[in-house]
């Protein structure tokens, strides 16, 4: 498996939440709604998940083996930190 593109983006606000990715397999599957989380320990990113009825959160695509999710948290993070910064006014 190769990530063959990367599109990720800065988001300004006053949560934890700094970016949203999408990642391309192969040249042949998307996946949207990757969330690049400010945590305790530096970035990290957060699988697309969804809401279930009791309120938890549910991942509907995540990797199987830590070495995967490891190639795709490297591509997604080595993007997003060679976005520009967002323009802040003051």
């Amino acid at each position: 498996m190769k990530i063959t593109e990367v599109r990720a983006k800065r988001i300004d606000g006053d949560n934890r939440l700094v970016g949203i990715a999408a990642i391309t397999i192969d040249n042949c599957f998307v996946v949207h709604e990757l969330r690049i989380i400010e945590g305790k320990n530096g970035l990290f990113v957060a699988m697309p998940s969804r809401k279930m009825p009791n309120g938890d959160y549910k991942d509907v695509a995540h990797p199987i083996n830590s070495e995967t999710r490891a190639m795709i948290e490297k591509a997604v993070l080595d993007t997003y930190n060679n976005l520009p910064e967002l323009n802040k006014e003051e």
